[in-house]
């Protein structure tokens, strides 16, 4: 039997077509891992965005909570300060109750009411201006 035809022709057409199909599925291949890597970083992507908005919001929170405790604890600084002032004071006069001694009716003075001196109205204008004539001695102008 003789073969028909140019086999090495055969053969290579037969490579050719094996090569093209082996280069469409790697190609497919590729395009399917490229999609699913596109898909994982995107949605890393919206992960981190996600969590930074999430994180940023709570900071925020925690400012403001950080903010009210520095306030209350400025207040209760000063509560303190007026608690142990007002301790002084109350401690201060239960020491100065044991130092004074309770009067009794009998240990008070009693002294009579002295009578008011009524000045006229006439005298006590005359000696004003008795007053203010001496002083203008020593006051003189240019």
């Amino acid at each position: 039997m003789k073969p028909y035809g140019n086999q090495l022709n055969l053969k290579k057409k037969v490579l050719y077509e094996s090569k093209k199909n082996s280069e469409k599925i790697s190609i497919i291949k590729f395009k399917l891992i490229h999609q699913i890597f596109d898909t994982i970083n995107i949605s890393l992507l919206v992960l981190i965005f996600t969590l930074f908005f999430l994180s940023f919001n709570s900071q925020r929170k925690w400012s403001n909570t950080y903010k009210n405790l520095s306030k209350t604890r400025a207040i209760n600084n000063n509560l303190i300060d007026y608690i142990s002032k007002i301790e002084q004071f109350y401690i201060s006069e239960l020491e100065s109750i044991n130092t004074y001694t309770k009067t009794k009716p009998k240990d008070l003075i009693y002294l009579d009411k002295l009578p008011e001196k009524k000045e006229s109205l006439f005298k006590k204008n005359l000696s004003s201006f008795i007053e203010g004539f001496v002083d203008s001695k020593y006051q003189r102008g240019y």
